[in-house]
């Protein structure tokens, strides 16, 4: 046996213990209060192993249907209404040969989307043996739902109604999709649930959309000033005025307000095809499960017991794709395509901040983009949820504190970021060309970006890029010249000015006593 397997059997083993002091425990609790709904327990196939808790099939008795209420927060105890609200026994976790389990069939990158098979993690009554993925839809915001369900506000069994929610653009299938190594990061059919499962879906089986997609009008104050500059022209097709406000009295005001931009976007929630994820990292699959579930804290035990299922929803955020001009011409190479991947800055993108270029640069590339598909090209800007480099806010508030205390210099701006996360960097960018393929990108002729993994990542999937743009100096504000210059310095692109590292002792920021008052 290798170590890897002694650890794996040593895990399994700790987990039933878990498992089976809980049923005594919830035992105990149900004769004291001689109310027990869960049924009997149920033998699994290995005789080797202890009977484990069964898989609860029974319906909730006031909840009983989708559309029942839940139970109300201070008409029961929590106590009931916990009771109400998950009525079986808490199962920690399930085993591919335990009895009852048979996850729906399904087999990554199918052409076909009824032979590739839904996504199905819930942990309804309706679909749990049923499952053939872990975690939980709507990343990060579960937690928000778990809370809803727990304050009484929503019932764990409220069956979505999705008439009406079907793209209005079309996404239509791409070579891609087909490909189980181009995407691993999302499903590919996410966005078509409501209609390509439709029959699996009113048969009970809990089965949601991971993709939206819709149209909307981008409404910015930086594209207003360019609209009154003269650099973003007013074409009634992709830049529209906005519409004039009313006065008081009903009349049409005269004022100018601005203009408004046509985009198409879609939002897209992670959907990991573990096999795909552990190749693109060129890491094992056990070591990948392992990580997932330690670094949650253990909150995913399946991630181990289930070497079955493939499929993890992490806790994560999406990423959303804005989309300027016709999206048909997203795979026709003889267009002109202009590409921005942005990972989320909210201090800079919201908020303004003048410490990095991260506004600037989203603004400068949003403006390319609907140039681009004034002249009969297509633009996109991908969105993600990487917030601080995807160390999270808190660390890089803890970078800035140590570099505004420390002498805010160029040479030390990665080095800062080391020292409190131990990485200068965690976006790694491997999962990020996925959403270009599922939008059947073939080619890329301005990429408005200087990240070198960004560029290697993209050309690695196969994607070639014909011209890179770098961040005009006039766009730079002063206090994020430390960071443009640490990023060329490590390798960014630039399309004209160089640096050394002897340079990067000369690029300070300022302190903070420079903006006191």
């Amino acid at each position: 046996m290798s170590s890897t397997d002694a650890v794996l059997t040593q895990i399994l083993a700790q987990l039933e213990a878990m498992q089976l002091n809980q049923q005594a425990m919830q035992a105990k609790i149900d004769a004291l209060g001689n109310r027990s709904t869960s049924p009997p327990l149920e033998p699994v196939k290995d005789k080797d192993k202890e009977p484990l808790s069964p898989i609860s099939s029974v319906p909730p008795p006031i909840l009983g249907g989708p559309s029942a209420s839940p139970p109300r927060k201070g008409a029961f105890t929590d106590k009931e209404r916990e009771k109400l609200l998950y009525p079986g026994r808490v199962n920690l976790s399930t085993y591919p040969d335990q009895h009852g389990i048979k996850p729906h069939p399904l087999r990554w990158g199918a052409s076909d989307p009824h032979e590739r098979g839904p996504i199905i993690c819930s942990r309804l009554p309706s679909s749990i043996k049923r499952r053939n993925g872990l975690g939980a839809h709507s990343g990060s915001y579960s937690i928000y739902r778990s809370l809803s369900i727990a304050m009484g506000s929503l019932s764990p069994t409220h069956k979505p109604d999705y008439t009406m929610t079907e793209p209005p653009v079309d996404f239509p299938g791409q070579p891609s999709w087909f490909d189980p190594k181009k995407i691993v990061s999302f499903d590919p059919w996410g966005h078509l649930v409501q209609i390509v499962f439709k029959d699996e879906m009113e048969s009970g089986l809990d089965i949601r959309p991971s993709i939206a997609v819709t149209k909307a009008h981008l409404k910015m104050s930086e594209l207003d000033e360019a609209a009154r500059k003269g650099t973003l022209v007013v074409d009634g097709n992709v830049v529209m005025k906005s519409r004039p406000l009313m006065n008081e009295d009903g009349s049409v005001s005269s004022e100018d307000n601005g203009v408004e931009v046509f985009v198409s976007k879609a939002a897209v929630e992670p959907v990991w095809y573990l096999p795909g994820v552990a190749e693109r990292f060129e890491i094992s699959e056990s070591l990948l499960r392992r990580a997932l579930f330690e670094e949650t804290g253990g909150m995913y035990p399946e991630l181990i017991t289930r070497p079955d299922i493939k499929v993890f929803l992490p806790p994560i955020g999406n990423l959303t794709v804005y989309i300027f001009g016709n999206p048909a011409y997203l795979s026709d190479e003889s267009k002109e395509l202009t590409l921005r991947v942005h990972d989320e800055c909210n201090g800079s993108d919201v908020f303004g901040s003048d410490i990095c270029t991260c506004k600037p640069y989203l603004v400068y590339a949003i403006e390319e983009c609907i140039r681009g598909a004034q002249k009969g090209g297509i633009g996109v800007v991908v969105y993600f949820r990487k917030e601080g480099r995807a160390l999270g806010e808190v660390t890089k508030y803890l970078v800035y504190n140590l570099r505004k205390r420390g002498g805010d210099s160029a040479d030390k701006y990665f080095k800062s970021t080391e020292m409190i996360a131990g990485v200068k960097d965690m976006r790694f960018q491997a999962l990020m060309p996925d959403v270009l393929h599922w939008l059947g990108i073939r080619k890329i002729d301005k990429m408005v970006s200087m990240s070198d993994m960004k560029y290697d990542a993209i050309v690695k999937s196969g994607i070639p890029i014909l011209k890179r743009y770098d961040l005009p100096d006039h766009l730079i504000p002063p206090d994020s010249r430390v960071e443009i210059d640490a990023k060329i310095a490590a390798g960014y692109f630039s399309s004209a000015k160089k640096i050394t590292e002897a340079d990067l002792f000369k690029t300070v920021g300022r302190a903070w006593e420079e903006t006191e008052h």
